[in-house]
């Protein structure tokens, strides 16, 4: 009998490594459907709850929303999608992947490591255990050591008319894109910054700003309070500003984790 077809998402921020991972995958699984390849975890969130593949493969670290953050939101967007991660940590963190029994791939990843989870992957009938997934995150959220590489924005310059404007970072209500660029908003008023909106979230602190939307990055000090609607978006409420902002869907199960 022939092997139904499988959907699957792939997640990695480095174009080489993503189209390595492809590739690998091509030759170990031909069956298997690539719905998405996604360079940041914000698309991959979209995508999962778009196709909700049979398998998302992510990697751990991703500008903005990380593999982590995605895979805990998966469970509520996707329940069925099982997850694979992408890592280039070394045993102390690979322990918890050992004992959650989820499975994982070691950068760089090698032919038969990837055979291996493909056979398992294909063996497998039911749905991910949530409550299991759950706890192994949060272990790993733990556990895992944080990207101190690249320090988080403390300020920055932006536009109004022909004024350039210094933003301390922690005044910042929240950032939408413009097209090529990002308008940055505050208790005064608007600015414009001449970076896209996916660059600018690499450099943020995520323990502060989140995306709420393709086009929207919020301070987290800066919302009132957030409203779910029965479609499952959402809408934020700010302390200091009028105005209202939407959640899409797959970004609300990423305040259920918080």
């Amino acid at each position: 009998m022939a092997e139904p077809v499988r959907t699957c998402v792939v997640a990695e921020d480095e174009a080489l490594l993503r189209q390595a991972l492809l590739e690998q995958l091509a030759l170990a699984w031909p069956q298997l459907q690539v719905v998405a390849a996604c360079e940041d975890g914000a698309s991959a969130l979209e995508a999962i709850a778009s196709h909700a593949p049979d398998v998302a493969f992510l990697d751990i670290r991703m500008p903005g929303l990380s593999g982590l953050d995605v895979a805990a939101a998966a469970v509520e967007v996707s329940p069925r999608t099982q997850v694979v991660f992408v890592t280039a940590y070394d045993q102390y963190a690979i322990d918890a992947f050992e004992r959650g029994a989820i499975d994982y791939l070691l950068k760089p990843i090698r032919a038969e490591r990837l055979a291996a989870t493909v056979q398992r992957l294909q063996s497998r009938v039911d749905a991910p255990d949530a409550q299991a997934l759950a706890s192994l995150l949060e272990r790993l959220g733990r556990q895992l050591p944080r990207d101190t590489a690249v320090e988080p924005l403390t300020w920055l310059t932006a536009s109004a008319g022909r004024e350039t404007r210094l933003v301390l970072v922690d005044d910042v209500i929240y950032f939408q894109a413009d097209n090529k660029y990002t308008t940055v908003v505050t208790a005064d008023g608007e600015a414009l910054l001449r970076t896209p909106i996916r660059e600018l979230l690499a450099r943020l602190d995520p323990a502060s700003f989140r995306q709420i939307h393709r086009s929207t990055i919020v301070n987290l000090k800066a919302i009132a309070g957030i409203v779910r609607d029965d479609s499952g978006r959402g809408t934020v409420r700010l302390k200091s500003r009028p105005e209202t902002l939407p959640v899409s869907a797959p970004y609300m199960a990423l305040f259920r984790h918080m």
